[in-house]
């Protein structure tokens, strides 16, 4: 009887701990095109899977040659599920911020131009929102950017994942012009500049 009451305490505990766990969470980013922020957060610590895709727009025109023309509504998109034990809310800002793409530019990113290629966060809760408002008045207020910050702070209504071959871009074409120029930098300076968060 002693050890079924020994036993019983430990799945409890054991329970326990797995109930006490933190749930992973999701953050969708808009940056540009989706390969260069997708490669960008796959190397983030804590962060354990990354899907390129669509956001902002309807399910009907959630294709890529339809999104391309510009008038769907929708940006290229990135969903992120991390672990917020290991990677915080916050800190995936920073890199979003940071390194993952020009908070400055208005429906374009380098290259690329059109509303589809839109900066901006959207959030999957209140505390999401939140955090994402305070971080963006505080860069602002340090006037880390010369420009003003374009990025829309808006909610996410549904999130619809790329075409197969948009995902994991950037692994599987390491030496393709346009990722060697514009994609691999950005690995580059997520390493540099955030040595903690890099994997």
């Amino acid at each position: 009887m002693h050890l079924i009451r020994t036993i019983l305490f430990s799945l409890a505990l054991s329970s326990a701990t797995v109930s006490a766990a933190p749930l992973e969470q999701t953050a969708v980013f808009a940056g540009g095109c989706f390969w260069g922020v997708d490669a960008v957060f796959k190397h983030v610590r804590g962060v354990s899977e990354v899907v390129s895709g669509y956001a902002g727009g309807s399910a009907e025109t959630a294709h890529y040659e339809q999104v391309s023309n510009g008038d769907t509504g929708h940006a290229e998109s990135v969903q992120v599920r991390f672990d917020p034990a290991r990677v915080s809310y916050t800190q995936l800002l920073q890199v979003f911020f940071s390194v993952a793409h020009d908070p400055t530019q208005l429906n374009r990113q380098g290259p690329d131009s059109g509303s589809q290629y839109r900066s901006a966060i959207f959030y999957t809760s209140a505390e999401q929102r939140q955090a994402a408002q305070d971080y963006i008045q505080q860069l602002t207020r340090a006037h880390t950017f010369a420009a003003p910050i374009v990025t829309q702070v808006v909610p996410l209504q549904r999130f619809y994942p790329a075409e197969a071959h948009h995902q994991n871009y950037l692994a599987l074409h390491p030496y393709q012009p346009y990722i060697v120029f514009n994609d691999q930098p950005k690995v580059e300076q997520l390493r540099k500049q955030f040595p903690a968060l890099y994997q």
